[in-house]
């Protein structure tokens, strides 16, 4: 039976962290906010835990999941870090980014969560509630969005349960996330750094601390090296189309900045990610937006969004969410 705690009420927070790292260490599912977005929790050392993810998700198999921890040095037990890694650890830790490292033989972790790879893909999250619950189930959690795959990504507990339901164990419902996009995501080839998908830390922070560019690889459908790398990804059951200078007929407005479309007047709904033009905010209400606009439209007219900062992540999502569209 599904068990939602209110972590805002001081009396629940504790027994929601209890319940969620008892049941994280039974082998269920659990709905646990991030910084970024919402995540399905499960023990990444189980193989029947892994594929419980996989099934309440209808995920493919062969995409890895990312594996959060709450410390580096726990994450130095399970990879090895080349030089570089160690830089944007140290930066970025605890934080919105993950690094694709090379798994070590004893590391323990079920090859489901890998996808087969010799590589992990490891989180330090910074959110006080996943931080809490890593504390204590005492464990390495493989944690993808608590969503069906394919679908947008959940920033509050309510998209969790309207996805997954009582296919979760436990939720911990602790408000809207702050990012509201994935993490950013680099790998290591060579040694050099490779940006496998922007998210909630932007390539120019990254490269600041590098202090050179990130490579960006080639994307390969039949086996993506990091989550997040499906053509189609994150999609809406509405149709998407970007870049719309105008508003069609039956279709919604997912809109930002002060300036409106053409049009713009017949929008079945109008969801504007940021008024003002703020990326940060913008980012932060994608994907509710998207869910709102898909409930109420066969069809989501999207305004241009800059391409820069955390613009690009942003524009990744939805150009993945209107693939073949």
């Amino acid at each position: 039976m599904l068990q939602i705690f209110d972590m805002s009420d001081p009396s629940r927070r504790e027994a929601g962290i209890a319940a969620a790292a008892v049941a994280l260490r039974r082998g269920d599912l659990v709905g646990l906010p991030t910084e970024t977005v919402y995540g399905l929790a499960a023990d990444a050392r189980s193989d029947q835990a892994v594929t419980a993810i996989f099934a309440a998700k209808g995920r493919p198999r062969f995409n890895p999941l990312i594996v959060h921890i709450p410390s580096r040095a726990a994450a130095e037990r399970l990879a090895a870090f080349p030089p570089d890694a160690r830089k944007l650890a140290d930066a970025f830790w605890p934080g919105p980014l993950t690094l694709v490292l090379p798994r070590k033989p004893a590391a323990g972790i079920s090859d489901l969560a890998t996808a087969g790879l010799d590589t992990i893909a490891i989180r330090v999250p910074a959110h006080p509630v996943a931080r809490a619950v890593l504390v204590a189930a005492d464990l390495p959690v493989a944690a993808p969005s608590a969503n069906r795959s394919g679908h947008v990504s959940p920033t509050e507990a309510g998209h969790v349960v309207a996805d997954l339901g009582d296919a979760v164990a436990v939720i911990l419902d602790a408000g809207p996330t702050g990012i509201g996009l994935e993490s950013t995501v680099v790998g290591f080839d060579r040694n050099r750094a490779t940006l496998l998908r922007p998210g909630g830390l932007t390539r120019a922070d990254i490269e600041r601390v590098l202090r050179t560019p990130l490579a960006i690889p080639a994307d390969d459908p039949d086996r993506p090296a990091s989550p997040g790398m499906l053509a189609k990804h994150y999609a809406p059951a509405a149709a998407v189309r970007l870049d719309a200078t105008d508003v069609r007929p039956n279709e919604a407005l997912l809109a930002f900045g002060p300036s409106l479309p053409a049009g713009a007047d017949r929008a079945i709904a109008i969801r504007n990610l940021s008024p003002s033009g703020d990326l940060a905010e913008a980012a932060a209400n994608l994907f509710a937006a998207l869910r709102d606009l898909d409930r109420v439209s066969g069809k989501i007219a999207v305004m241009p969004v800059p391409d820069e900062g955390l613009g690009e992540a942003i524009n990744d999502r939805l150009r993945r969410a209107a693939e073949g569209r």
